[in-house]
């Protein structure tokens, strides 16, 4: 859909000049130089402005055009099962019993059985350390809430960077555009004792600057800037519900109670139904 967007943007814009009897040649004919300006500018800019791990995770993130979140309803199904088997082996044999899976949890037989998860590093490290602190006596539900909120505060700001820094970017492009358009207009002034036919061709072509530079930003950039904060607040999401089961259980309830609670607390859109998840955790074996 978001290329269906992209699509629909172009057609737009484009579609509606042609049908008001405009001509593309102006256009194409000053766009490379004024792409150059304004595209080589901004991506400086972009480098300029932002650390070198922002500007991995920027890349890395792009895929939001393809993939617009980063967790799914089968995606949450895994992590409700694993945290059910987490929390049933803890009620049955006690804290102690899940010391070798949270030290090595990459060598973990049980969480190796839910290879999203697992193939999760950060989602993983995030769950473990909670896992330790409270298996080494530290089972206060409302110090470990406050720790989960402090560190998902930090993620949060993290994961949004990407964002931030694009939707910055988007923010200066206009600017960039009268930057090219002035250069244009420059140009023209260099050639003023040119016919009025030249000169008009010369003119529209700086114009041509802003035009893109507006239609870029908001078209364009813009948007792409929108997809990584709601890929980002998906990658949150999934952090906050491991918090809410994690909360529920250290309060008392039973382990598929707790893991009622993560359900409920998630988004329509990839919350799992009550009997569909219940059968999967039916399915689980016993945790050893």
């Amino acid at each position: 859909m978001k290329f269906v967007g992209l699509l629909i943007v172009i057609v737009g814009v484009f579609g509606g000049y042609l049908l008001g009897e405009g001509h593309m040649h102006p256009i194409i004919h000053a766009a490379p130089h004024e792409m150059m300006t304004i595209g080589g500018a901004a991506i400086g800019a972009f480098l300029i402005a932002n650390s070198g791990h922002v500007i991995k995770a920027t890349m890395q993130n792009l895929n939001c055009m393809i993939k617009p979140e980063a967790h799914d309803k089968s995606s949450y199904m895994e992590l409700l099962s694993v945290l059910y088997m987490i929390f049933k082996l803890t009620r049955t044999k006690g804290w102690l019993a899940l010391e070798s899976h949270i030290e090595n949890p990459h060598e973990s037989d049980l969480f190796k059985q839910f290879p999203g998860f697992y193939g999760d590093h950060d989602a993983t490290v995030f769950l473990c350390d909670y896992l330790r602190i409270i298996s080494l006596g530290n089972e206060n539900p409302h110090q470990i809430e406050a720790l989960m909120d402090e560190e998902i505060e930090s993620i949060t700001q993290d994961k949004m960077h990407p964002s931030h820094a694009v939707q910055t970017m988007a923010d200066g492009i206009p600017a960039l555009g009268i930057v090219a358009a002035v250069l244009g207009v420059i140009k023209t002034m260099g050639s003023i004792t040119e016919p009025p036919e030249v000169l008009g061709r010369m003119i529209g072509g700086a114009l041509v600057g802003t035009f893109l530079g507006v239609f870029l930003a908001y078209g364009f950039v813009g948007p792409i800037a929108g997809a990584l904060k709601t890929k980002a607040e998906s990658q949150i999401l999934y952090f906050r519900c491991m918090k809410v089961a994690v909360i529920a259980f250290l309060n008392g309830a039973a382990p598929q109670v707790a893991v009622e609670f993560a359900r409920k607390f998630l988004p329509h859109h990839v919350q799992p139904g009550f009997l569909e998840l219940e059968e999967k955790l039916n399915e689980l074996p016993s945790p050893g």
